[in-house]
């Protein structure tokens, strides 16, 4: 199982981390997720690209890397 860590700027809120968990655990491949206001650490066979772009479609306002 892979392992993946990102990046976040702009998480200011409970709600925010709580809307990114979800969108990542909803991607085909993801085993587990652990998402706080600083980053996300992604366990499974997922591309990078697949999760940035699940982030980013949440028009949140946040800089992901």
């Amino acid at each position: 199982m892979a392992h993946q860590s990102l990046s976040f700027k702009g998480v200011e809120n409970a709600d925010q981390v709580n809307r990114i968990t979800t969108a990542l655990m909803m991607l085909d491949g993801v085993e587990s997720v652990e998402v706080g206001r600083h980053g996300a650490e992604v366990d499974g066979r997922v591309r990078r690209e697949a999760l940035i772009q699940a982030i980013q479609a949440l028009k949140l306002g946040i800089e992901v890397a």
